[in-house]
């Protein structure tokens, strides 16, 4: 379909390696104006491929980041209290009515700041799942009715042609209502040959023996039971660090010696070097 081709080239020129799931999701986002929720492990390029639509496709971007305790004043915004009661003080000087209650005092965060902006756009909403489910209850205004309601200010209708990406590395279940709201993507760690591009695209002047030594590591690494498995970046970072120390092609002992940027902590670098490269 020419469309999802274009959509294909468009993430390809800004340095994506994408898949036929990837943009047919991402041509429905686009014709059905619908959000999309994006899972997978961590370290397979959900929050990537978010900065990237919005760079490859021209849109502003904005993005929550969520963690464990975020709140509703931190995602849409909050009232500016010292203006509040700097204007009730000359109020009562002077006699006058007047309100704290307006767009003039609420100062805009990421969430209604993306709904308000003129140009198109995409919002970001990094890791939903570390949110509780009162948040994540709130944004379904906005998810499914394209609206945001501040009480005592207004309800606020989407103002331009917004694309919205929730991430979420399934820490907890998300709400039902909220994936009904969502088309639905997983993406997994990438296949051998769509990491060699991936790796090419990033680090394009690397030997290609190099890379498919390191790819193949990197597979084999993901297969064992880690507390923390390689990300893409993980790869991207091995064959960096190779090229650093002009070891191509690498030797078994530059192999180990940089293992510093796959394996996080000593027990899965110890199975490593057990199981994948003491069996090289």
């Amino acid at each position: 379909m020419k469309e999802i081709n274009e959509i294909n080239e468009k993430l390809e020129r800004n340095n994506y390696v994408s898949n036929d799931q990837i943009n047919t999701t991402l041509f429905l986002a686009f014709t059905l104006k619908k959000p999309i929720l994006i899972e997978g492990p961590p370290g397979t390029g959900k929050t990537e491929l978010a900065k990237t639509i919005a760079e490859a496709f021209d849109r502003d971007f904005f993005r929550i980041q969520c963690y464990e305790g975020i709140n509703y004043e931190q995602v849409v915004g909050e009232w500016n209290y010292q203006k509040q009661l700097l204007y009730l003080e000359l109020a009562r000087e002077n006699k006058k009515d007047m309100t704290i209650f307006s767009n003039e005092f609420f100062i805009q965060r990421p969430l209604l700041t993306a709904f308000s902006n003129e140009k198109p756009s995409l919002l970001l909403i990094d890791e939903i799942d570390k949110a509780d489910e009162e948040l994540e209850s709130y944004l379904l205004q906005a998810l499914g009715e394209q609206q945001i309601t501040v009480n005592d200010l207004d309800t606020f209708d989407l103002k331009n042609d917004l694309i919205v990406i929730l991430t979420s590395n399934s820490q907890r279940t998300l709400l039902d209502e909220t994936k009904d709201r969502c088309l639905y993507l997983y993406i997994d760690y990438p296949e051998y040959d769509r990491e060699v591009d991936i790796i090419n695209k990033r680090v394009p002047l690397a030997e290609p023996s190099v890379v498919k030594e390191v790819v193949e590591k990197t597979q084999k690494i993901r297969k064992l039971d880690l507390s923390k498995k390689p990300s893409i970046r993980a790869t991207v970072d091995w064959v960096e660090s190779l090229i650093a120390l002009n070891q191509i092609p690498p030797t078994r002992e530059a192999l180990e010696n940089t293992l510093n940027v796959v394996a996080k902590n000593q027990e899965d670098k110890e199975r490593i070097i057990n199981e994948v490269l003491n069996k090289l």
